[in-house]
């Protein structure tokens, strides 16, 4: 026997995820969106106002792609409920290279205005939300 159909090897138990849960998860998917957006511009707001005596360049491109990072998050999360909602991962992809042309080519505007490091200020503020929110995801969802 190969093993591959036996539960008890992999551990499989059967479970029901019912209406209930569903919709308590999605309420927190939602709460989630909106604390992880909440909690970036905080971060941002007070680290780039903190360096911007210093590093005035680098802090806005902090702030900026914080913001960026925002609204990116934002759009991935709407596309990735497009799909779930008609099957259909054209409007996805498009939808990425879009995202991908307009937050690509602004780190590149900061590096060549400021000191070419701006470019990592920008990335560490568009990556802040996603990095939140991965951090949230898992200790919201986790089953026991």
């Amino acid at each position: 026997m190969s093993g591959w159909d036996d539960e008890e090897e992999w551990g499989k138990t059967e479970r029901s995820y019912g209406d209930a849960e569903a919709a308590a998860d999605l309420a927190t998917y939602r709460a989630l969106k909106k604390s992880v957006s909440f909690r970036t511009l905080l971060v941002v707001a007070i680290a780039g106002t903190a360096t911007a005596f210093w590093f005035p360049i680098p802090a806005l491109a902090l702030v900026t792609g914080g913001v960026c990072g925002i609204i990116n998050n934002l759009l991935l999360m709407r596309s990735n409920e497009r799909v779930v909602e008609t099957r259909s991962v054209g409007g996805f992809v498009f939808s990425s290279f879009l995202r991908i042309a307009v937050f690509g080519i602004v780190p590149v505007a900061f590096a060549a205005r400021g000191p070419w490091w701006s470019m990592a200020a920008y990335f560490a503020g568009f990556f802040l939300p996603l990095a939140l929110y991965m951090a949230s995801v898992q200790r919201a969802f986790k089953r026991e």
